[in-house]
């Protein structure tokens, strides 16, 4: 069964978006125009390009250290996204590639702190794979680092002990607190699946099993 690592790989989060980087950068630069207008059905209220702009000014906000007081609470999200309403496409796509570039090192010497923002950046690229119809949406090659820190960080937050028994993935993996008084929820299912679920974000009917939990008691992000 994987578990969490008993020590933090500092590399693990950088080395996540620059996966992603390598993958998404060249894909959003090949989508037309209109498709950055198409709603984020994951993020309600947000186009794709909305989802895009607050995912650049994120990553900016880290490699430039800004974290004033309510950073990341949503009114500081629709400030972000409306300071850049009047940009291009390509520069907002030139920006993120810039913060998905530059904040691994910083994430890495932020000592955990800021592990979950990388990996909700790579959850965010599948929101916009799935907005445009593209393949590898919560899936893809970061996906293996993407659930070793799903698990630690489900593990730091000590969330809801989860048993998860994956048709894609060779080993179980054991999410959320480390000790508990009943035994743990069990999920069957595909990862991208349980990426959704511990994201709130839409299962689409996908087949899976839960039990011993609802949906909603497993979303990190809420």
């Amino acid at each position: 069964m994987t578990d969490v690592q008993e020590v933090r790989d500092p590399e693990l989060p950088g080395r996540l978006l620059a996966v992603e980087r390598d993958a998404l950068i060249p894909l959003l630069r090949a989508r037309p125009d209109a498709d950055f207008a198409l709603a984020a059905t994951a993020c309600p209220g947000w186009s794709v390009r909305d989802v895009l702009a607050h995912c650049s000014a994120a990553l900016t906000r880290v490699v430039e250290s800004r974290f004033e007081k309510g950073v990341f609470s949503p009114e500081s999200n629709d400030r972000d996204i409306a300071e850049r309403a009047e940009w291009s496409n390509a520069r907002v796509v030139d920006e993120l590639e810039r913060g998905m570039t530059e904040a691994g090192p910083v994430i890495a010497r932020a000592g955990g702190v800021l592990d979950m923002i990388a990996l909700g950046e790579w959850v965010h690229a599948g929101d916009v794979r799935d907005a445009v119809g593209a393949p590898g949406a919560y899936a893809g090659p970061g996906l293996p680092d993407a659930l070793t820190l799903l698990v630690r960080i489900t593990r730091e937050k000590e969330h809801l002990p989860l048993h998860a028994d994956l048709d894609d993935v060779d080993e179980p993996l054991r999410l959320g607190a480390a000790v508990a008084a009943a035994p743990p929820a069990r999920y069957i299912g595909g990862a991208a699946t349980l990426v959704r679920l511990y994201s709130g974000r839409p299962v689409n009917g996908d087949g899976f099993e839960l039990a011993g939990a609802r949906e909603a008691e497993l979303n990190i992000f809420g």
